[in-house]
């Protein structure tokens, strides 16, 4: 084996060294050819976005909805111990079978941040009629000519009432819940806490539904009951999502993971019932956050911290053959 020695040791490890470094440029300046920031102005701040774009224009773009919490454009929460980057990585996928996308931080969150009002003054509706004013932006643009809203988890359902409000092609729901908010909450805490604290849950519950605010709220369910973010439950509290998504006019795709530990795939089936003419696909293996995982606690748990595990690829096949089915059934 021949070596290097002396002077060429030092040439072989700037050699190296530069050749890392013009691969990372390369990697970064094909990345930001293709994704690109963008804002969207609103009454009460600018919310920022990040859309990425194949090569070939005119193609169909697909507005992606994040999930509750914290969540930003890229599917990251700080949360979490780290990034899982799972809508990022979507988006890329999208790309690369030609297929445009934005996605965006919801006010509030992420680089939006300054665009959330006090958490007394949020509602549900905020986050639906940001979505339709994205819908608008994109549909301005030439460069589009197929818009599809999709909606992850709780975006689902922000995706739903959008694609009601404005004019769309098609609408993709991913690890959408079926039921109404105030059941899924009960649902949630069922089993895990006292049966006092869900009694006193539900008669909570029963006073938002009523569109009734509660002042004596215990300690112990100030997280989800506090008074200040008692105004956007009632907002949210209010929609059906079964009831919503059969008023969509639109071709429907409805996906759902079957190792999804945070929705079971029940909810899919109460979406695709209430739509029978809707497209459901259930994605072996799959879990909430788009990637191949199974049932083991600690392997969803890592899961929602590795940026390296790639999204599930019979997702991106379905949502490619669902989006160019619409562009086939267009042509004809």
């Amino acid at each position: 084996m021949l070596k290097f020695k002396g002077g060429c040791d030092n040439q072989k490890g700037e050699f190296f060294a530069m050749t890392r470094w013009v691969v990372w440029w390369m990697m970064l300046s094909v990345a930001t050819l293709f994704a690109r920031p963008i804002q969207l102005k609103t009454s009460s701040g600018t919310l920022y976005g990040t859309l990425e774009v194949p090569s070939n224009t005119p193609c169909p773009v697909v507005l992606i909805i994040a999930g509750s919490g914290p969540t930003d454009r890229n599917g990251n929460s700080p949360t979490l111990a780290g990034p899982n980057n799972h809508l990022k990585l979507l988006a890329q996928a999208l790309r690369k079978n030609h297929i445009a996308s934005l996605r965006y931080d919801k006010r509030g969150i992420g680089k939006s941040r300054a665009a959330g009002p006090q958490e007394a003054d949020l509602r549900f509706d905020d986050y639906v009629q940001d979505a339709v004013q994205w819908c608008k932006k994109l549909n301005r643009d030439p460069r589009f000519d197929k818009l599809i809203v999709m909606g992850h988890s709780e975006g689902s359902l922000i995706g739903i009432l959008a694609a009601q409000e404005i004019s769309v092609d098609g609408f993709i729901s991913i690890a959408g819940v079926g039921r109404r908010a105030s059941t899924l909450i009960i649902d949630q805490i069922r089993n895990k806490v006292p049966d006092t604290t869900l009694q006193k849950s539900k008669q909570i519950i029963d006073s938002l539904l009523a569109k009734q605010t509660v002042a004596d709220v215990p300690s112990d369910m100030n997280i989800l009951f506090r008074p200040s973010v008692q105004p956007y439950l009632i907002s949210w509290f209010q929609y059906e999502p079964t009831k919503e998504i059969a008023k969509l006019e639109v071709p429907t795709l409805i996906v759902q993971g079957t190792t999804d530990m945070q929705v079971p795939i029940h909810d899919a089936k109460l979406l695709s019932r209430a739509k029978p003419d809707a497209r459901l696909k259930m994605i072996p293996g799959m879990n909430h956050i788009l990637k191949s995982v199974d049932r083991d606690q600690k392997a969803q748990f890592d899961s929602y911290s590795n940026p390296d595990l790639p999204v599930n690829s019979q997702l991106i096949d379905c949502l490619a053959d669902f989006v160019k089915d619409l562009e086939t059934h267009t042509a004809q």
